[in-house]
């Protein structure tokens, strides 16, 4: 028999063939996942209790690939098509068996859908069957949903041939051939039909005696499909959690299970590490997993790993996304930027619906509200246990957040729906703890003072030098709680958090605390001596300052500078600066200068600048420096030499003058 596919099919085959799919070798994907539907339908039928051919075969597929012959073969055991099945399924795209299938189920229960079509309709099928569960499988198991899927092998094949015997009928078979290709002398589609009347039992073509196989003949510019090792690695990339046996010229290729669909207490230890390692291409041990199942927005099986390790912070190229999108078992894109924030680019795993609302290619889902909505609802469920695992076993997330802190310290600062979550899995060192232990934001406000608005913190390249800051004298003075951060990152991380519990997130060289006068340490400039002062030095430095003023803070220091822009701040004014061709250093912005009226320094410069005002001048220069450099504000220490040098010459002078 010969047919004419249909106009609109002519016009569809092009576009499936040219337009749809972004990368050719998806086609093996698409063919093994009609396979895995015809095994889910012959499970069915059997389910149900339906007479069938050769019911003891074992269901599987089967791959062979001929390098001399330039053909890639794929066959299976399920239920097959029968002549008119092959005209109504492969001659009009878009009107697959499996769609078809799933309307005949909808048409028994019409008020069930898709993915719920027997899991709410037990009943019915506790009229056919004992095996509820099996037929359920069945049912919701059909990956196809377009029908387009069979076309996409002419984008690699000149020729491609179906045979086809179905499990339903007499055991006959038929051949379906076509080369996909428009001949235009005549304006139609080419396309042979033949009928084969004898069992295809007896056949080298299928020797299962129902089921399908089609072989492909490769165009030039496609061999590369018809060698088993291209051929493997597309069926781990994609197809690689198939339900059923995949065997490549004669070796099973599927062998690791998708433990996403199974319930957790069914998996042991040693099965997550082997699949996270699979999964992940990682020689470490996970050390985190997250397994769970989602109702809403979508009905979704996911298993997430959080690794020991990473290679970021080995200066290694940004880390790809670590979660791929499957449906039924079928990887739809793999390293998915739209599952999770790129600030969880740390975890790895895999993300499964069996109701995804895909692309006709199935490389896409489409619906981009329903997509954001799953993202929020997996972002908000990792944060969820990172929580509750902190909680849990605080010295095991310890080892967790340093090694993965950057990521959670990005995810403050760029991901602006979820900055509370994110920020209380924060770690830092406090000025309350010992050295080397941390704490969060949370326990930092449950030891504050009810009447403490502000959590402070202070940066300082390591705990020794910011325990020695002018900038936490005060704070010792008063025993209040200072969280250290140790890098200029952690500064833009304190200013994204800005807020948390209700209390503002304030910078020790910022914070204005209310400080008790010692009266019991040294001697003090009078009030007249401490104007006199202030004002001389806000001339001698009005270059630089915008005032000088007497302030209590002080205990061991002459002099902080207050403020003024944050050195990470500076830092990055700086690298824009240099991008647009500008000086790699930049001159800091006026400030204030607070002095401490109690310090030798600062009482002996006051004489000073009343007998020697030049030297005074270079004093208080120098003064001012020093207190600039304690607030990272000196970005080339080289600029003091000369006064250093100068300072150094009137000390010997004076020293040997006496």
């Amino acid at each position: 028999d010969r047919h004419e596919f249909q106009a609109e099919t002519r016009q569809l085959l092009d576009i499936v063939t040219h337009s749809i799919y972004t990368d050719k070798e998806v086609f093996v994907r698409e063919l093994i996942s009609n396979a895995s539907d015809a095994l889910e339908k012959f499970r069915h039928h059997q389910a149900v209790g339906a007479t069938l051919l050769t019911p003891e075969i074992e269901p599987k597929i089967v791959i062979t690939t001929d390098v001399a012959a330039n053909t890639l073969t794929i066959e299976d055991t399920g239920v097959g098509m029968s002549k008119e099945e092959l005209v109504q399924n492969l001659g009009t795209i878009a009107r697959s068996g499996s769609k078809a299938f799933l309307e005949q189920l909808k048409k028994e229960v019409p008020t069930c859908t898709e993915t719920t079509l027997l899991r709410r309709c037990l009943d019915l099928f506790d009229i056919h069957t004992q095996a509820p569960t099996e037929t359920t499988a069945a049912a919701t198991g059909i990956i196809g949903k377009f029908g387009v899927g069979f076309y996409s092998a002419f984008m690699v094949a000149d020729k491609v041939e179906v045979y086809s015997a179905s499990a339903l009928g007499d055991g006959s078979g038929h051949i379906w051939t076509s080369d996909g290709c428009v001949r235009y002398a005549h304006g139609i589609w080419c396309e042979r039909w033949h009928t084969c009347n004898h069992n295809l039992n007896s056949k080298p073509v299928n020797n299962a005696g129902r089921g399908s196989k089609i072989v492909m003949h490769m165009k030039e510019s496609c061999k590369d499909f018809a060698k088993p090792e291209r051929v493997e690695s597309i069926i781990k990339k994609y197809s690689n959690f198939v339900a059923f046996p995949i065997l490549l010229n004669g070796t099973e290729v599927n062998v690791v299970q998708a433990l996403w669909t199974k319930d957790s207490k069914d998996v042991t230890d040693e099965q997550y590490t082997e699949f996270y390692k699979f999964i992940a291409n990682a020689f470490d041990d996970p050390l985190y997993r997250l397994h769970f199942k989602a109702d809403a927005p979508l009905e979704l099986k996911t298993l997430f790993f959080i690794g020991s390790t990473h290679t970021e912070k080995f200066g290694y190229a940004r880390l790809e996304p670590g979660v791929s999108l499957y449906s039924r078992k079928v990887l739809i894109e793999r390293h998915s930027p739209d599952i999770l924030p790129d600030w969880m680019r740390f975890v790895r795993g895999v993300v499964d619906s069996e109701d995804l609302p895909l692309s006709l290619s199935r490389e896409k889902m489409q619906d981009s509200r329903l997509l954001a909505k799953m993202k929020d609802v997996l972002t908000r469920r990792i944060l969820k246990f990172l929580d509750e695992q902190a909680r849990k076993e605080p010295e095991k997330f310890d080892k967790f957040f340093a090694e993965f802190g950057q990521f959670i310290k990005e995810g403050v600062c760029m991901d602006f729906q979820n900055k509370v979550w994110v920020s209380t899995l924060l770690r830092y060192e406090s000025s309350a703890l010992d050295a080397g232990k941390t704490t969060s934001l949370d326990e930092y406000v449950s030891r504050s003072s009810p009447d403490q608005n502000e959590i402070y913190y202070l940066c300082a390249p390591s705990r020794e030098l910011a325990l020695q800051s002018p900038y936490y004298e005060a704070f010792k003075k008063t025993k209040k709680e200072v969280l250290l951060v140790y890098h200029s990152m952690d500064d833009f991380v304190m200013n994204s958090v800005g807020e948390f519990n209700s209390r503002k997130v304030v910078s020790a060289e910022a914070a204005k605390l209310d400080v008790q006068e010692d009266s019991e340490h040294g001697e003090k400039l009078s009030d007249e001596d401490a104007n006199l002062l202030t004002a001389w030095l806000g001339l001698k430095l009005e270059s630089s300052v915008t005032k000088v003023e007497i302030t209590n803070r002080l205990h061991d220091s002459p002099a902080v500078v207050t403020d003024h822009e944050s050195a990470s701040v500076r830092r990055m004014m700086q690298m824009v600066n240099q991008t647009q061709g500008g000086s790699a250093v930049m001159p800091a912005s006026k400030h204030v200068l607070l002095i401490n009226p109690r310090h030798p320094i600062v009482v002996k410069l006051n004489q000073l600048r009343t007998t020697n005002e030049e030297l005074a001048a270079k004093v208080a220069a120098q003064v001012h420096t020093n207190a600039c450099l304690s607030a990272g504000l000196v970005e080339d220490g080289r600029v003091m030499i000369g006064d250093l040098n100068y300072l150094l010459e009137e000390l010997l002078t004076h020293s040997l003058k006496n």
